[in-house]
Parts: structure tokens; C-alpha cells; sequence
């Protein structure tokens, strides 16, 4: 039995590092998203230190850099709630592959940013806001 634990749990945190499953579409997960058509995100080049607002269509990529982003849901707490705003993201490098790498595929928060980060050498991406 000693030996089996370490083994369920790195079968645990393997499977955790797996990425996850896009969302449903039209289907919040929990009542109090609303989900949103436009996603707003900063972008950060760490080496010029250029900052740039990217204000991006649900399910339409665009680019920064070398990244492809494309955003395929985003949700905000409704106004009587303390503000908020989750997008699901798929982010693909473009430098060496035309077709793109993916370098993060999941949810990011724009409260907690430090939850779900893209970790790239040169660019930094976050979450605003969901309109």
C-alpha cells in the first residue's frame, strides 16, 4: 500500500496538469456569470515593456507579438455583485510554427490573475474585463 500512494498521487497531479475541456458554449457554469460577447485583455511585452489593451470578439483570434489569442467564452458577475470577469482562453505561439503552438489553454480571472497565468518568456496576458 506504501508504494501504490505515491503513484495515485502523481496519477492525481499528472492528471490535474492535463489541460481541461473548452466550456459549453451557452451554458454558464455557475448562475451568477453572465456571459459576454467582447473580452477586454492587457498584454505585456517584458522586453520593451510596451503595454497594449486588446479588445477582442468572442471566438475571433487576434494578435499580439508572436501570440495568437482567441478567447471562447467570457463571463462577468452581474452589476449588484462585486465585479469580475472570467474568460476561457486558448493562446498559441506563432514564432516557429504558422499554424501555432498552444502555450495555455484555460480559464483566467481578472480578481486573480495569479490562479490561471500564461507563462511565456516574453509576453504577459490578463483579463479586464468581460462586455
Amino acid at each position: 500500500m506504501r508504494r501504490r500512494l505515491p503513484a495515485l498521487l502523481l496519477g492525481l497531479l499528472l492528471g490535474a496538469a492535463a489541460l481541461p475541456a473548452p466550456p459549453a458554449r451557452a451554458q454558464p457554469q455557475d448562475p451568477g456569470w453572465v456571459p459576454k460577447r467582447n473580452a477586454r485583455l492587457q498584454a505585456l511585452d517584458k522586453v520593451t515593456a510596451r503595454i497594449t489593451l486588446l479588445d477582442t470578439p468572442v471566438g475571433q483570434p487576434v494578435g499580439f507579438g508572436t501570440l495568437r489569442v482567441i478567447v471562447h467564452a467570457c463571463n462577468a458577475r452581474p452589476p449588484e455583485e462585486v465585479p469580475d470577469a472570467a474568460a476561457w482562453l486558448e493562446v498559441l505561439e506563432t514564432r516557429n510554427d504558422s499554424r501555432g503552438i498552444p502555450v495555455f489553454r484555460g480559464w483566467m480571472f481578472a480578481n486573480a490573475p495569479g490562479v490561471s497565468m500564461l507563462e511565456h518568456p516574453v509576453y504577459d496576458l490578463r483579463v479586464l474585463e468581460c462586455s
